[in-house]
């Protein structure tokens, strides 16, 4: 036996499933069955690829019962409905530009010489998704490495392992072959070892720093090609000109949505001196009106988070912040569910860039906010980072923020919003945050690979 995967609901520490890791026999028939199918998957005409995936994608959104499924594996409240909308249009953006991405680059043809590029399927694409939203990272991928003909392997962390067997289970029963896309069960060991031996074209991994560097070194050697999301530390600076009650309602949701637990949350918040009173006083005042409890219960607004241990560096981090000298806002007698998994939401003013609340990712509902007088020092501060996923600038001013934008160290620059993937815009990161492109025309360009034809014509 290869070991067991446990998925332990952070609701009451319950077992939600568990499933035997897959031993390396096992793993290895699963890739010689995806490698065998899929050439014959990459044969079908492109339309046919596209309409299976669309279907599967259909079927996974008309499954009911996901929602508290999802709330039991990691504590998110069934009153945000899941993650099937996202899905739609991030699958759906990706369908509708499949032709015009995938098309060859006709470069000649005249009466000497055919020339072109074309894309090519790496063949067997190996998805690692997490678990804060296990199908919404996973069809990041998912949906375009089959339609550009890959054959697709999918591995859920185990807090969320029941996520990837119903991915699977929606595309099959939509007509996409088994062995065309399967969900594998492997422990961190299995996964690297398949890695190393150049069971894949292409790894998609979405997860911590530490995992992106796993990764890493089993490939070594291997020339296989990587797509890697990692950690974030995602800033929002509210300029004076700024809509101060939309950057405050928008901003304290980016950063306690899903208990804080989002790649692209917002963990820091700088504010122009001139608004930085009242913004947060709104702050406040919004996180004051959650309610923590059963994930279960439509009324409640934060859950737990998805494993204890994660709560409890929240709760370091917050207390070393606190013993340095910020202030915690949020009374906890508000929350009196504390405890455990289950974390109130916070907010600290008095942070500096000498504690680890505002350097180190902590993936929970806190944040610290700083009053900035300049926008070189907004700029300072948001740069002051290891990390370089997202960066959301708050003004009335396009120019302004167009401008600072090209100067901030960061994959994605929003404009009055965060926390949001547009599918039709590249998804991608810098520094410790990784490498790679999803979504977007880039993203079909990562799953495959260009192939030059150079045809010399009879004369």
């Amino acid at each position: 036996m290869a070991g067991m995967i446990r998925c332990i609901s952070p609701i009451d520490g319950s077992l939600v499933a568990e499933r035997a890791a897959f031993t390396p026999a096992e793993a290895g028939a699963a890739v010689e069955r995806a490698r065998a199918a899929q050439a014959a998957w990459a044969a079908r005409p492109l339309s046919e690829r596209v309409a299976l995936v669309e279907a599967g994608v259909a079927r996974l959104a008309a499954m009911e019962d996901a929602v508290p499924e999802l709330a039991r594996m990691m504590g998110r409240p069934v009153r945000y409905g899941g993650e099937m909308g996202g899905v739609k249009e991030r699958a759906g953006y990706m369908a509708s530009i499949a032709e015009s991405a995938l098309a060859p680059v006709d470069i000649a043809d005249d009466a000497k010489f055919r020339r072109y590029i074309r894309r090519e399927p790496h063949g067997l694409v190996l998805v690692i998704a997490p678990w804060n939203y296990p199908y919404l990272t996973a069809i990041n991928t998912v949906a375009p490495a089959l339609i550009a003909g890959n054959a697709v392997l999918l591995k859920h962390a185990a807090q969320t392992i029941l996520a990837g067997e119903r991915m699977a289970r929606a595309f099959h029963e939509a007509g996409v072959p088994a062995d065309v896309f399967q969900p594998i069960h492997l422990t961190h060991q299995g996964t690297a070892d398949l890695i190393a031996a150049r069971a894949f074209g292409f790894v998609n991994f979405t997860g911590s720093v530490a995992g992106g560097r796993a990764i890493e070194r089993a490939a070594a050697g291997t020339f296989t090609a990587l797509g890697l999301e990692l950690g974030g530390k995602d800033p929002g600076y509210v300029m004076e000109d700024a809509d101060l009650e939309a950057a405050a309602e928008t901003l304290i949701d980016g950063a306690m949505f899903n208990s804080g637990q989002c790649c692209c949350g917002i963990e820091r918040i700088y504010v122009a001196a001139p608004l930085f009173d009242r913004f947060v006083e709104k702050a406040v005042s919004i996180v004051e009106g959650y309610s923590l409890g059963d994930p279960l219960n439509p009324e409640t607004t934060l859950g737990p988070m998805a494993q204890v241990r994660f709560a409890d560096l929240v709760r370091a981090q917050t207390a070393a912040a606190v013993a340095a000298g910020a202030k915690a806002l949020v009374d906890p007698a508000r929350f009196p569910g504390e405890g455990g998994a289950y974390l109130g939401p916070q907010i600290l003013t008095g942070v500096d860039h000498s504690m680890d609340l505002m350097r180190e990712e902590n993936f929970g509902p806190v944040v610290g906010i700083m009053k900035v007088e300049t926008d070189e020092e907004a700029l300072r501060l948001m740069n002051d980072s290891a990390y370089g996923l997202t960066a959301s600038l708050w003004t009335r001013d396009i120019d302004r923020a167009e401008r600072l934008g090209a100067q901030v160290e960061t994959g994605t620059v929003f404009m009055n919003r965060c926390d949001y993937l547009d599918p039709a815009l590249c998804w991608t990161g810098c520094k410790d945050t990784g490498r790679g492109a999803a979504l977007s025309v880039l993203g079909y360009h990562a799953l495959t690979r260009p192939k030059s034809f150079h045809m010399k014509k009879p004369q």
